[in-house]
């Protein structure tokens, strides 16, 4: 199969952001009116409620901390490619990290992984310094660039291993890590005052936990707060990792919901979920439970998410089947945002490919199985399953969502 040409994949790119906003123009007063929306359906409609952190999301430029070709979409709440297969965090879980540490004018906060310097300009007004590591040398460079040329004084920027931390200005009162490892490093919780805060994703590489620790009698206690999913750490790191994924076979982990939320109230196998709930009933297609989506305003999100590996050298093409009930379901402001099933594909560098769907699920159905056969571009190295309303209204519930790879 050929690759994708670029403009297909920045089809694929306007294709999930029309699913989930509207994209904007690339003028001042549009990236204004950009940020206030995206304060509005990306952070407190999801949950974020420090006006301090508000604050500083509605007035950092994160359009300034992407390439230009991406800048249509900075103000939407999706991670974007910055180069060395890195992204920029979405603008909810930057947002979500900042709040759990609960920032103070006095704290002295480690961010681990400065990636565009997107997080570390997030802090800037909230603390009274901020030393930010990054381990690929071409990223830390350009970070350090934007956040001078935005004149972010007291964010100090350094070239090096995260998770050595940074020992001449430690102890740090905070410190966030936006990259996942299986454990938590020591160095960092050397590091960590008595008393201090640490947000940080660890597990497996699809399946990871944003945790909050906090430091007492010198060890971490840990509050697990949801799940989440976070790029691949860069080189020996990511390659040590005990439990390694299996892109020849690639599944819907939890697909059938049957294993409960967790104590957090997040449903296992799936992150970043939008109002959804989970069902007993035992005239579920499959099993006792199944999840169900309710929105009455067009444009919020309603959904969940699952990332999974795929090698599109070896793996033509994905099954892919769900099923659908549906009651009163309609599209939102516009025909693209509508109810039902998307996997994104994106290349080894984490650019995007192309989107697939199963759908739109429409008006008022019962239960019934909706299935496709997608093809998948050879460059492909990684996916991400989406299912929800994405933008629709009315009340949709699903169940027994499964893929399965066809070899080439």
């Amino acid at each position: 199969m050929k690759t994708y040409p670029h403009y297909l994949r920045l089809l694929a790119m306007l294709l999930v952001a029309t699913l989930a906003h509207r994209v904007y123009g690339q003028s001042e007063g549009n990236y204004q009116e950009a940020r206030q929306r995206m304060v509005q359906e990306a952070l407190v409609a999801a949950g974020v409620k420090d006006p301090r952190v508000l604050r500083s999301a509605a007035a950092t430029p994160r359009h300034e901390f992407v390439d230009r070709k991406y800048r249509r979409y900075a103000y939407l709440d999706m991670a974007l490619p910055i180069g060395d297969r890195q992204t920029i965090s979405s603008p909810f879980i930057v947002a979500y990290m900042t709040e759990s540490i609960d920032p103070q004018p006095t704290d002295r906060v480690l961010e681990i992984g400065t990636g565009s310097g997107y997080q570390a300009a997030i802090l800037s007004p909230l603390v009274k310094s901020v030393y930010s590591i990054e381990i690929v040398p071409a990223l830390g460079r350009n970070a350090k660039r934007v956040l001078q040329q935005l004149n972010y004084q007291n964010v100090h920027t350094r070239i090096g291993d995260g998770f050595k931390g940074w020992t001449e200005h430690a102890p740090f009162d905070k410190i966030i890590v936006t990259c996942s490892p299986e454990d938590i490093p020591k160095p960092l919780v050397t590091q960590l005052k008595e008393g201090g805060l640490m947000v940080i994703p660890v597990g497996e590489r699809f399946q990871q936990t944003l945790y909050l620790m906090r430091k007492q009698n010198g060890k971490l206690v840990s509050e697990a707060l949801r799940p989440t999913l976070f790029v691949p750490m860069t080189g020996q790191a990511e390659k040590d990792r005990q439990v390694q994924p299996d892109p020849l076979r690639p599944e819907a982990v939890n697909g059938n919901f049957e294993k409960p939320p967790q104590e957090n109230k997040f449903l296992p196998g799936w992150y970043y979920q939008r109002q959804m709930t989970w069902e007993t009933d035992d005239e579920a297609p499959q099993g006792q439970h199944y999840i169900k989506f309710t929105n009455r305003t067009a444009g919020l999100a309603a959904h969940i998410i699952q990332g999974f590996p795929i090698q599109g050298s070896k793996i033509s093409q994905l099954k892919v089947s769900g099923w659908f009930q549906a009651d009163n379901v309609a599209s939102g402001r516009s025909v693209n945002e509508f109810a039902g099933l998307t996997i994104s594909f994106y290349d080894k560098n984490r650019q995007p490919l192309t989107m697939v769907w199963i759908g739109p699920v429409q008006g008022t159905k019962p239960w019934h199985r909706l299935n496709k056969t997608f093809r998948v571009p050879a460059s492909a190295n990684e996916g991400i399953l989406r299912v929800g309303l994405f933008g629709g209204t009315g009340t949709m519930a699903v169940d027994n969502v499964q893929m399965s790879p066809v070899a080439r």
